[in-house]
């Protein structure tokens, strides 16, 4: 059972920075793809950063320049370094994985960016 836990979401004020990180269990960390999707409040899971097992990254457009995805294959981890924070990024972080086991979700963290 593959099982991802995020952490390192919370209240920023606009303009700030955070990092979000995944820790993954009960996968080998072969090829797959690892990655960040967000909820905000009333509207659709969207993709923020996705990151290849090979290191190819993907980025949405509205995250394109502020956000950076990153992986760490020996400690199972994927971050998300979120720069230049605006309101319209709060939302629910959930990471993401797809792989040999299949698709998995994590729980989801919170990310509040308000003055």
């Amino acid at each position: 059972q593959v099982q991802l836990v995020e952490s390192g979401g919370g209240l920023v004020q606009p303009g700030g920075s955070l990092r979000l990180s995944c820790a993954a269990s009960g996968i080998a960390f072969s090829i797959n793809v690892m990655g960040w999707y967000r909820q905000p409040p009333g509207k659709e899971r969207e993709l923020v950063a996705t990151i290849a097992s090979g290191g190819i990254t993907n980025y949405g457009d509205s995250v394109k320049g502020r956000f950076t995805i990153s992986r760490d294959n020996a400690k199972d981890t994927v971050s998300l370094q979120m720069n230049s924070l605006k309101p319209e990024d709060t939302a629910i972080y959930y990471c993401r994985y797809i792989g040999p086991k299949g698709a998995f979700w994590g729980q989801g963290t919170q990310v509040t960016v308000s003055s």
